[in-house]
């Protein structure tokens, strides 16, 4: 008999980080939660930094999920825009790991191949194919929807992603 996971996706970014929370046994998926936490846009970086602290750490409490899944940075041409969106990625690590779950990280277009089948697709098709795997999802944001998604890849890639992390801690 499969075991049952509960897996929160994390979309981070300053402004809005997304979440969502499904829970996997074998190849089945079910739809629990998902939302978006939101900065003060006036407020200064440190203050919101702990806005989003706060908040995913409000969910995780809450929901008690087993494992967590965060999409990596990707590098764009504003360098300043690049580093916040680091920053609130790194609380997005950070959140989970403080409260014991495994997380790992999945690059934006391994999120895209692994939901829609092709490595690069637009916000409409990651929203159709995540209402198409799980009906009942209901999402906020797009931020909220593309967590979903990186949930749904963690719940698919997890058995060869839980091999690394366990490589990695008996390698240091």
């Amino acid at each position: 008999m499969a075991e049952t996971i509960r897996i929160i996706g994390i979309d981070p970014g300053l402004r809005r980080t997304g979440w969502g929370i499904v829970e996997a046994c074998g190849n089945s998926l079910r739809f629990l939660g998902a939302g978006t936490i939101r900065s003060d846009d006036k407020a200064n970086l440190a203050s919101r930094l702990c806005q989003l602290h706060d908040g995913l750490a409000g969910i995780i409490h809450a929901e008690r999920p087993d494992e967590a899944a965060v999409e990596q940075t990707f590098v764009n041409k504003d360098a300043t825009a690049t580093l916040k969106l680091g920053q609130a990625r790194g609380v997005a690590m950070l959140v989970p790991a403080l409260a014991g779950l495994p997380v790992s990280e999945y690059a934006p277009n391994a999120v895209k191949k692994t939901v829609i089948g092709v490595g690069h697709g637009d916000k409409r098709q990651i929203h159709m194919m995540v209402k198409v795997l799980m009906p009942r999802a209901t999402f906020d944001t797009d931020d909220a929807a593309d967590a979903l998604a990186i949930a749904i890849c963690h719940a698919h890639h997890r058995q060869s992603a839980a091999g690394r992390l366990a490589a990695l801690a008996r390698a240091g």
